[in-house]
C-alpha cells in the first residue's frame, strides 16, 4: 500500500513539471531505471532519496508518503503546557531585582505578553 502511494505521488510530481525520468534521475543523482521501479511501485525509494525528492519538488515527506494531501505537510501547533500561567508569573518575578525601575518595566511587558498569549 505504501509503495502504491509513494509511486503515485512521485510520478505525479515528475509529470506535473513535464520532466523525463532520465532528467530527474540526473537531478536527484540516481539512475533512471531505479526511478522507473519506484514509479511503478516495484521498489520503495530509500529515505535519502525520498528526502531528495521532497527537497527538489519543495514538498513534505508527509505528502510523498501519503500522510496528508497537502504538499506543505501536516502542520502541528506546538504549544507545550509545561508551565501554568501562575508558575510563569513566579518565574518572571524571580528573574528580576525587585527594586529596579527598569526591571519593573520589563516584568510588566512580560506579564502583558503572557496575558495576550492567553486571549
Amino acid at each position: 500500500m505504501l509503495n502504491d502511494i509513494v509511486s503515485k505521488r512521485i510520478r505525479e510530481l515528475r509529470n506535473g513539471i513535464k520532466l523525463s525520468q532520465a532528467k530527474l534521475a540526473e537531478k536527484l543523482e540516481t539512475k533512471q531505471p531505479l526511478l522507473a521501479r519506484y514509479e511503478t511501485g516495484e521498489h520503495l525509494p530509500t529515505l535519502e532519496l525520498l528526502i531528495r525528492y521532497a527537497d527538489y519538488f519543495d514538498v513534505s515527506l508527509d505528502f510523498i508518503v501519503g500522510r496528508t494531501d497537502s504538499p506543505q505537510g501536516k502542520l502541528y501547533k506546538y504549544e507545550p503546557k509545561i508551565y501554568s500561567d501562575d508558575k510563569m508569573k513566579e518565574f518572571i518575578e524571580m528573574c528580576f531585582e525587585p527594586n529596579s525601575p527598569a526591571n519593573a518595566k520589563l516584568k510588566e511587558a512580560l506579564f502583558r505578553l503572557l496575558e495576550e498569549k492567553n486571549q
